[in-house]
């Protein structure tokens, strides 16, 4: 006797074999296609389903070998007797037609996902993004989300390699050394205040780089500025000198606040005529920043004080600890990052012995973390 909960199973069952099969018949009709000589019509790409067109790009990529981190389109390219695959392909390999193909395939994908994603933002350059397609990303996702609006024109990101090296790997990345912030459409603008608003409710955070405008007549507290990073308190802190036009002998600073639109330099402006809630919340930063710098030496870290950080954040508060005791650093960006900071005093003698118990434990601590964490890059294709 077959119970109806059986024949709801059989009945699944075959639905999905049946969508399985329908699926290869799809991919089936583009094997013989040659991507790099014909340009795909709009009308082909737009009718396909997401699934499928995600199958597509990975045929694209997979002619040239492109071994891919999503599960299912390395699934696929596996067991398909013509993919030989490649750990060297650059996005160099791909003609004019080819990307021509994979910005119509990339396009259309944008189009139909129910909430944007990393990749999705060329769609979005000339659309408002609603509320409702702006779903939940974890923290590198905003960051990239947030960064792919302004790396669409060339941006580079020096100063965070990891993102630097994730555009590096975008067949339509083009990076501009003359890159103006200032160029954004103001849809774009408008995105950047979307995304950034939706990241902040998010993290549940009041504040985030790029929110100083608000309190330039008004003092913050230290409770507003909880949830931020060392990283974000810094900028955070000099984003209230920027927005006077202070011109910043911290290479890194200085970029950073050249691609901001309302950067303004001032050759005039000194530190020292700073006042009234600016100069307020500058110390209320710093009381933070300080606080922060010294748990990291005197109190035990918590891993639940680690949770939600990614990789790189975990690495970057880690190499911290060792800065303050004059650590040199063989990674470039690394030593001119530290090397910025008035209290980073270079130590080529600097041994692991003259860290307290304390630090040693909570460096213990962040590389058990660092064990399990994932990498931005490894949760990003794009």
């Amino acid at each position: 006797m077959i119970t109806k909960t059986r024949c709801f199973g059989l009945f699944v069952l075959s639905v999905t074999f049946a969508l399985a099969v329908n699926a290869q018949d799809t991919m089936d009709a583009w094997k013989n296609f040659d991507f790099s000589k014909t340009a795909m019509k709009q009308a082909q790409v737009q009718s396909m389903q997401l699934d499928d067109l995600k199958l597509l790009r990975g045929i694209v990529f997979g002619r040239h070998g492109r071994v891919f981190k999503d599960a299912e389109i390395n699934t696929y390219l596996q067991a398909q007797s013509w993919y030989k695959p490649k750990s060297d392909f650059k996005n160099s390999q791909l003609n004019d037609t080819e990307r021509q193909n994979l910005d119509l395939i990339r396009i259309a994908e944008a189009s139909k996902h129910e909430t944007i994603q990393p990749g999705d933002m060329r769609y979005w350059r000339d659309r408002a993004i609603p509320a409702k397609k702006l779903g939940t990303h974890s923290g590198a996702e905003w960051k990239v989300l947030l960064a792919e609006v302004e790396a669409i024109h060339g941006k580079r990101f020096d100063d965070d390699p990891w993102l630097q090296q994730y555009f590096d790997e975008r067949y339509w990345y083009e990076p501009n050394d003359k890159y103006d912030a200032k160029k954004l459409s103001t849809i774009e603008r408008k995105n950047l205040e979307i995304l950034s608003g939706a990241q902040k409710r998010q993290r549940k955070v009041a504040l985030l780089p790029g929110d100083m405008e608000l309190f330039e007549n008004k003092a913050i507290s230290e409770a507003m500025l909880k949830g931020l990073s060392l990283h974000e308190l810094r900028l955070l802190r000099n984003e209230i000198y920027a927005r006077h036009g202070r011109v910043f002998k911290a290479a890194w600073l200085q970029q950073y606040f050249d691609f901001q639109p309302w950067y303004s330099a001032d050759e005039n402006f000194k530190d020292e005529s700073l006042s009234g809630a600016d100069k307020q919340n500058v110390e209320t930063i710093v009381a933070v920043e300080k606080r922060i710098h010294e748990e990291l030496g005197t109190k035990e870290i918590t891993r639940s004080l680690l949770e939600g950080l990614f990789l790189e954040d975990a690495k970057q508060m880690e190499q911290e600890i060792y800065a303050r005791h004059g650590k040199v650093f063989k990674e470039s960006w690394l030593q001119k990052y530290f090397s910025s900071f008035d209290w980073y005093k270079a130590d080529p003698n600097f041994t692991e012995a003259s860290l307290s118990e304390v630090e040693k434990k909570n460096i213990a601590t962040i590389a058990a973390y660092e064990k399990r964490a994932v990498t931005a890059m490894s949760t990003i294709e794009g």
